[in-house]
Parts: C-alpha cells; structure tokens; sequence
C-alpha cells in the first residue's frame, strides 16, 4: 500500500513537471547598475507580493523565466542603495528587458523614517493588521531592536533596568509569551539568554515587521497577541558595514557586518556585535544601613552590582542563486554573557552576589528555492541550541544599598546557588506555498521544536531532578488560502492545529483557525479587517520556571483568545510637497485561562497562574507629515483597557465566592501611552554628498496601578512617564562615514517600566559608523 503511494505520487509529480516544461510563459531580463553605471552583483529583483525572484550575476544581469503574463511590480534592493519598484506588463511567451539604476542612500537617524510607509510599503499594504519599521533609518544610532520597537503605536516595551536587563513586550495589551519572535520567519523561541531582541543592534536588521493580533501562518507559531519578525535581508553581497558607540555609565556597543559573494554563487556571511555598561547609574530608593540600622527615605544611591556584557557571532556559508538552490547556508551562532542582578522583582531586595552567566552554540541550516516545481516555493531551516547557563549566588551575605554587606550564616531570605544547566532547545521548520494562479495560492507550515533542561545545584539536590523532567515537545501545523487582486482588495484563510507533550505529565492539542482581509477604496486608502481563534500552549519558563525570577506551575492551562482587528491607512499629499500618513486601528479580545503572573508571598519571585476570563478593548492612531525631504513629524497613541472576567473565587474555606476584583482593570499593564518626532534633514552641508539630520523624540506612559485598583489601600501607582531625547547624525561620502550624538532622558526624569525597578537617567551617546560596498570578487 505505501509503495503504491509513492508510485502514484512519483507519477503525479511528473505530470505536473511534463506539464509545466511545455508551457512557454514570460521572461524578464535586464541589468542593475548604479548611477554611475557600476554593475551590482548579488542586488536583489523581486516580485512584489510573491517569492518569486533572484539575484543579479557579476555583470549585474539578471533574469527571471516562466512568469505569468499580465502586470507585475518589480522590486530591485541593494546593501547601501535605495530600493526602487517598476511596473511591468508581461506579454504570454514573451521576453522583455528592463535595465535600472539604483540610486545611494544615505542612513540618516530620522525618526519619521522609522515607520515609513514608502520603503516597507508592500509589507504595511497586507490585509493582516502589521506595521513595519526602516531599521535601516537608525543604522547611525545605539539602538537595540527593542528601543526601535517601543516607538510603534500599540508596542510598549518594559525594561526593569539598564543595558541587558529583562524585558517585556506588550503589543495590544498582550504581553511575555504571547508574543513571539522570529529572525527572518524562524522562531526565536530556543536562542537562550545570550539572543535576546534588548541586546541584538539594530544593524543586524533591514526592517522589522509587527503584526498585532492575527499572525499569519507562515509564522509557525502559538503566538496569541502577534508577532515581531527581524528581517536582514539578502546578505549575499559584498560589503562591510561596522559601528562602535561609547557613552554613560561606562557603555560600549559594537557591529561589524559583513558578506562576500563570488561570481560563482559561494557566498559567506558574518554579523558580529557586543555590548557592555556598568549599568552604575543613580536611583532613588527607601534604604536602611545594614549595621546602624539608620532609614533613610527616597535616599539617591547608586547601583554597584549590575555589570551587564554579551559578544555573539553569526557566521554561515554556502551558495546562492544556483538552479537547486536559492539559497542553501550552513551556519554557527555563538554567544557568551555575564550578567550581574543587583536586585528581586522590587528594589526593596537588593543583592551584592548574585550573576548569571550563559552561552549559545547553535549549529543552522537554511535553504530556500523558489519554482521547486512551477509555482511551489520551499523554504526549509533547522537549528539546535547546545548553550549552557549558569546561575551563581554562593555568598552567605547580606547587602544594603550602600554596598555594604553582612555575613548570613542563617541563610535567611534567598537560599545559595551554584546551579549549571542547559536549555537545550531543536528547532525545525517547512514552509511551501503553491501559486495555483497569479491571484490564488495555497500554503503549509510546520514548525516542531523541542526542549530539555538538564542541570546540577550544588545547594539543591533536587534540581532539575523532581518527579517530572523538565521536558517538551511541540509541534504547529498550519494551512492558508489566499486570494489576491492587486490594489484591489485581498483575503487570507487559515487555520493551525497545534500538539504540545510534556512527557510524564501532561498533553494539549488545539485547533484554531482565522481570515485577514481588506479592500483599497482608492490606492491610497486601504481597510483592513481580521480575525482569529488563537490558541497558546504553556511555555517551558512558565511550566518549569526560569531558575531566576520566575516559579514554575505545572498546573497551568492552554490559553484561547477570540481576536479581531478593524482599521484603515491613508496617505496622501497637498500640492505634492506636504505628504500625510494616518493610520488607525480598533482590537477587540477575549482571552480564557489568560496566563498572567503576580508575586509571591515575599515579593522575591513572581509566580504564574491562568484567570478563567480577560477581556480587552482598545484602539491606536499615528499621523505623520513630511514637507519635502527637509521636514517630518509624526505621532503615535495607544489605549487600551485589559478587565478581569474571572466572576467567582473559592475563598479559604473553599466556597465559591464573588471575586472582589471582578472587572476590574488588569494591574500592572500600562493602558495609555504614545511617542511623538520630529526631525530636520540638511544637505550638502559643509560638502557635497553630506547630510545632516537632527531630531527629537517623546514617549509617555500615563500612570497605571500595580495591584487590583479595588483592592484599596495603598495600591502603589506606577507614575506617569516621560522622556525627551534629542539626537543629531552628520553623514560624509554619501553614507560611508558617519558620526551620531544622542541624549537620552534629556530632563533626567525618573522612568519605571515596572514598580520601583528604576531605569537610567540622563545619558549621552555617540555612535561612530563606517560602511563600504564597491568591492567585487
């Protein structure tokens, strides 16, 4: 019966290929260059809204063969220029040729650029409600991914302190694992505490794209509130990009990217950064000397015990733009960081001998091929995580925050640790999407990933070695459909099916399903709607907890979460010189067994539990202008009210019994906030081919409660946030020198992502950048 099978696939496979080899279809042809008629070899030509492409050979020709006949748009990209788009028409069996010019760019620190609607244009006009950034706008800055991410409207992100602390996204209200992450479509669930999006540069990305709500299947994931992807690009070129950043509290931060291509396809690819800072920046705390027992309120102290540094390399090697092959990379991550914690889940615990260190050894694989077999795309990639982390507190000590420390022999408040363990993580994921027409195609993805911690403590024999092994294995299947009639409207169907084993304990499987559409009254005005059952499946932190802050709970439940998403974009311009864009969007949630966490009895952990019901209700906005290229200015706001829908808690004595913060407001969410820009862009100033760019930026939090706001009492608001920051880049030789000066925190506020866990204040930055491109092989 299975050899049948395979014969009767064998033979339907050739047909398909008998079938496709005789149809003749179109061809497109042409040369890229530069403007001064340079050939750029391994430039980039795609179609818009689609995988087809390739790359442009030595000379910069190129050509893409058995496309359908009718109207396409043309992208062509290159490291270092401006991508441009060209409309083409395609006749049935015929060639045509279109040679391009590709003009410099120059990467400017412009705020307004950052969620442009002209180089990401084609990724914001999908029907799923996304927004997508220039990374490439903020190559001049010190920047991590998620400081450039904290400026989309419906994006906060929460820090509990300066460079290399925790960290938490909130998109739309859901936050920690219901977002997910991944680096060009593949999950980031395995890269450990060495990868983490507050310490990866924004040089290593080309853009990052947000979908908020409904995320879309080649996403391969259980991703409950949306998604961020990290998108490099096509790398196969030759150049060298590098930048090093000094500024307070003793930090540093490096990049150097680079890739060679040779005429023959062999392609290797490097993308090295790191990032250091004493982090010894002043906070204003309620301290107490240890041996006078002296209390001193809101005392201004400075932190001595958060050193933070991190150095990763990712390098790959292989070939592009062969016939089996569009791109087929082996590759190696490896990282390494230290990180000291100066204090618990508040400040009131301070603590002079605790650090952690990690590391990443990460073996990859990737592969992509488009027209596998006419009109099936295929994209394979594999990785395994061998790291190791350390978790290291061996001082019998106790510590005020003055830095002193008194021995503690009773061993009272956290116990000892001298714990090494690896999460060791595999990954696996397939992609293929079919074109049954150049408006119709069908799509499949399956992602499996797997993990196992294993681990001693020398002060606690039972680590890692209870009744239940920390392990887990799980696997995400999806299926689309979609529909698409260019600048007209469009429509995608899918559903995942999603299967998680924790072995010796217990088994989930899920079933969700959804559909994004929307509809161009005109080109410049888009609607968008879309909807979705999403399911999300307990993590390993949060089933077995994370060895640090985080208590495990094996007793946790699958989440559901009923999401939709109604909203439009506009553009349009007033005698061509004044350009607006406006944007707005309303969501809609309802979440059950919603995963969230609280502390624990003496606030030195949190601890993670599901409430029957939580319902969300929000909305956000941006407007941007631009007047030429001389001026621009944007804004952005976001509320959005999270509710307890649990009714009924079982009181000490086990009754069921009204819950006295039913609908209440979620604590500790922030639920308004928004960031505002402007900038100034000067040219040809001082030379020709300089550009000079200053701008300002905003962000406010208004206040928001840490506890259950019925609770009464003191139930400690979290006040209101502002910052300004100013920065200011000089660009020479068309983008290949650089110099950037940042202040951030301008009027040295105090800033609490989370209570009492105080964020730096005032700092100054420069960022020195050289990039290089015009050699060849």
């Amino acid at each position: 019966m299975q050899i049948s099978k395979i014969l009767h696939a064998g033979l339907l496979y050739l047909l398909t290929y008998a079938t496709w080899a005789q149809q003749t279809g179109s061809s497109l042809t042409g040369t890229i260059r530069s403007e001064d008629g340079e050939a750029l070899p391994g430039a980039s030509i795609r179609l818009a809204n689609s995988n087809r492409g390739t790359f442009a050979d030595l000379k910069g020709t190129y050509q893409l063969d058995n496309l359908p006949a009718g109207r396409h748009t043309v992208v062509f990209s290159f490291v270092g220029y401006q991508k441009l788009s060209r409309v083409v028409h395609l006749h049935e069996g015929g060639s045509t040729k279109l040679n391009v010019e590709l003009k410099l760019e120059t990467n400017e620190l412009n705020a307004v650029a950052v969620i442009g609607r002209t180089e990401v244009q084609e990724v914001n006009r999908q029907a799923f409600n996304v927004t997508a950034i220039d990374a490439k706008q903020l190559y001049n800055s010190t920047l991590d991914l998620s400081s450039a991410l904290d400026r989309v409207s419906g994006v906060r992100v929460r820090e509990s302190g300066g460079v290399g602390s925790n960290f938490n996204l909130s998109l739309n209200g859901f936050s920690g694992n219901r977002v997910r992450y991944f680096i060009d479509g593949v999950p980031m669930d395995n890269f450990g505490s060495s990868f983490q999006i507050n310490n990866i540069p924004i040089n290593t990305a080309e853009r990052l794209e947000v979908y908020k709500g409904v995320v879309p299947i080649w996403l391969g994931s259980d991703a409950l509130g949306g998604a961020i992807n990290i998108v490099t690009g096509d790398r196969s070129r030759n150049y060298v990009d590098a930048s090093y950043s000094y500024g307070s509290f003793n930090t540093h931060r490096s990049v150097v990217n680079a890739a060679v291509t040779n005429k023959s396809g062999f392609t290797v690819r490097l993308n090295a950064f790191q990032n250091y800072s004493d982090n010894n920046y002043k906070v204003t705390v309620d301290a107490a000397d240890i041996y006078t027992g002296a209390y001193t309120p809101n005392a201004v102290v400075r932190r001595f015990h958060d050193t933070y540094h991190n150095e990763t390399v990712i390098a790959s090697a292989g070939v592009v733009g062969k016939r089996f092959a569009d791109q087929l990379l082996l590759g190696i991550t490896l990282g390494k960081n230290y990180k000291e914690l100066q204090t618990g889940a508040r400040m009131v615990a301070v603590f002079g001998g605790w650090h952690r260190r990690g590391n990443i050894v990460m073996p990859t694989l990737k592969y992509r091929k488009t027209d596998l077999i006419k009109g099936l795309d295929v994209t394979l990639n594999a990785n395994y995580n061998l790291g190791k982390e350390r978790n290291i507190d061996t001082l019998s000590a106790r510590f005020d925050w003055y830095g002193n420390s008194k021995p503690n022999p009773n061993g009272e408040g956290r116990g000892r640790s001298l714990s090494e363990y690896g999460n060791n993580n595999g990954l696996a994921t397939a992609t293929a999407n079919y074109r049954l027409s150049d408006r119709q195609a069908v799509a499949l993805s399956n992602v499996f990933s797997t993990f196992y911690r294993k681990g001693t403590d020398a002060f606690n024999e039972s680590f890692t070695q209870g009744s239940v092994r920390p392990r887990l294995n799980k696997n995400v299947l999806g299926f689309g459909y979609t529909y698409d009639e260019k600048d007209k409207w469009s429509t995608s169907i899918f559903g995942k099916y999603l299967y998680q084993n924790t072995p010796g304990q217990t088994s989930f499987s899920k079933l969700g399903f959804g559909v994004a559409t929307s509809y161009f009254i005109r080109p410049g005005f888009q609607l968008k709607a879309s909807y979705e059952r999403a399911n999300r499946l307990p993590e390993a932190n949060e089933l077995f907890g994370d060895v640090e802050l985080v208590q495990g709970n094996l007793a946790l439940k699958p989440e559901q979460s009923q999401n939709i998403n109604l909203g439009f974009n506009s553009s349009f311009a007033i005698k061509e010189d004044h350009r607006f864009l406006v944007n707005a969007n309303a969501i809609y949630r309802y979440s059950d067994n919603y995963i969230y966490s609280r502390f624990n009895q003496n606030q030195s952990a949190l601890v993670l539990d599901n409430l029957d019901g939580v319902f969300t209700l929000g909305g956000e906005g941006e407007v941007r202008y631009s007047y030429k290229r001389f001026l621009s200015a944007g804004a952005t706001l976001t509320y959005q009210r999270l509710e307890n829908r649990q009714q009924y808690v079982f009181d000490t004595n086990g009754n069921r019994v009204l819950s006295p913060v039913y609908k209440d407001q979620m604590p500790n969410i922030p639920y308004f906030f928004g960031n505002a820009d402007a900038s100034i862009t000067l040219r040809d100033l001082g030379q020709k081919g300089s550009v000079l760019n200053v701008g300002y930026n905003l962000l406010y939090v208004h206040a928001f409660w840490l506890y259950w706001p019925s609770r009464g009492g003191d139930k400690l608001s979290i006040p209101m946030q502002l910052s300004h920051d100013l920065n200011a880049v000089y660009s020479l030789k068309n983008g290949r020198y650089n110099i950037g000066l940042e202040v951030r925190n301008l009027t040295d506020n105090r800033l609490y992502d989370n209570f009492s866990l105080q964020k730096p204040g005032r700092g100054f930055y420069m960022n020195l950048r050289y990039f290089f491109n015009s050699f060849t092989l």
